[in-house]
């Protein structure tokens, strides 16, 4: 397999964005860098594709992100990780919400290929939009979904592993009765949170809804929202895990209004390992994954891939903290830690 980019950042101790500016000739490097970076790219034979060539000698020199939404904690990483890249460029990088559906401006700067390039994490923007624009002029990558076409790849974290993980730790730690926190069930990388649910479930015999019964939109305040329905109904569960952490931390707050311990009563457990994670009370326990190396890579393949897609997943790890009771392995309720 060909040495990428990111492997060169690894041998080279340094970000991937440096590797793009050091490879590039940026005043903004040091010599010292630029001789190690030029030596482990050496030592692994890498050589950037004439893409990223080719992709610089067209017009606006601009690639284009568009998202779900532009508030929240989890797209600041990964936007930081897209705009350095692109920075190592000298290109620019617009930011645009995909709200509004085939009205959307989102919508308007892809069918009539005002950039350069484009990254997408935007369950409104359809396949076939994608399938239709993507070519040669305008590559895509996609981070919400998976697509087999040519200049459309496919740069995605490990969702359905990560929360197979996650549940099952909570089964170890002696819970029974888990329920599912959904976020909006258009979504691909809810989706398959919800597999890796549903697979820890059943691989320990555990009863579970197979239908998604909770749902908010990954805000806090849906997540809240979602809590109080499940609390009214009387559907109270010894665990949730959360499609998202914010949608958790609005749980928490739902369950701690209504007077009930966490972890001792219910335990909670998110995905992304926000920077709120490790700081609400109880911390939250959360599946973690770098947001920067997600949108970093994402970039990279719009200057550096080969005509054919290709897919990247990357791996989660599991932060544990105090909302799950840690502490105890036993299969007896946790104590609050």
């Amino acid at each position: 397999m060909a040495a990428t980019i990111k492997d060169v950042a690894k041998l080279a101790g340094v970000a991937i964005s440096t590797v793009s500016y050091a490879l590039n000739g940026s005043p903004k490097i040091s010599d010292e860098t630029k001789r190690r970076v030029a030596r482990a790219a050496e030592e692994l034979n890498y050589r950037p594709s004439g893409a990223a060539r080719n992709l610089k000698k067209r017009k606006s020199e601009t690639i284009g992100l568009f998202l779900n939404a532009l508030g929240g904690p989890f797209y600041s990483q990964l936007i930081e990780g897209i705009q350095e890249v692109v920075a190592s460029y000298d290109y620019k990088l617009i930011v645009s919400s995909t709200y509004g559906g085939e009205n959307s401006s989102a919508h308007r700067v892809l069918r009539e290929k005002f950039v350069d390039g484009a990254i997408i994490m935007g369950f409104d923007i359809r396949d076939s939009l994608i399938l239709t624009i993507a070519g040669k002029s305008l590559p895509i990558v996609v981070l919400d979904r998976e697509l087999n076409a040519d200049y459309v790849h496919s740069v995605r974290i490990d969702d359905e592993q990560g929360a197979y993980e996650a549940v099952s730790h909570l089964i170890k730690l002696g819970r029974r009765k888990i329920d599912f926190l959904s976020g909006p069930v258009v979504a691909y990388d809810n989706a398959k949170r919800f597999a890796g649910y549903r697979r820890a479930m059943d691989e320990h015999g555990l009863p579970y809804a197979r239908t998604i019964k909770a749902q908010g939109r990954y805000t806090e305040t849906t997540g809240y929202q979602s809590m109080k329905l499940m609390l009214a109904a009387n559907r109270l569960p010894d665990a949730v895990f959360a499609a998202n952490d914010e949608m958790a931390i609005g749980a928490v707050r739902a369950l701690q209004e209504a007077n009930l311990s966490i972890p001792d009563d219910v335990a909670v457990v998110g995905f992304d390992n926000i920077h709120q994670a490790s700081y609400v009370r109880p911390a939250l326990t959360s599946v973690g994954h770098s947001r920067y190396e997600l949108g970093a890579i994402a970039t990279q393949c719009l200057f550096h891939s080969p005509r054919e897609g290709q897919s990247i997943v990357l791996p989660t790890e599991l932060a544990i903290r105090q909302s799950c009771g840690f502490g105890r392995t036993d299969g007896s309720p946790s104590a609050n830690a």
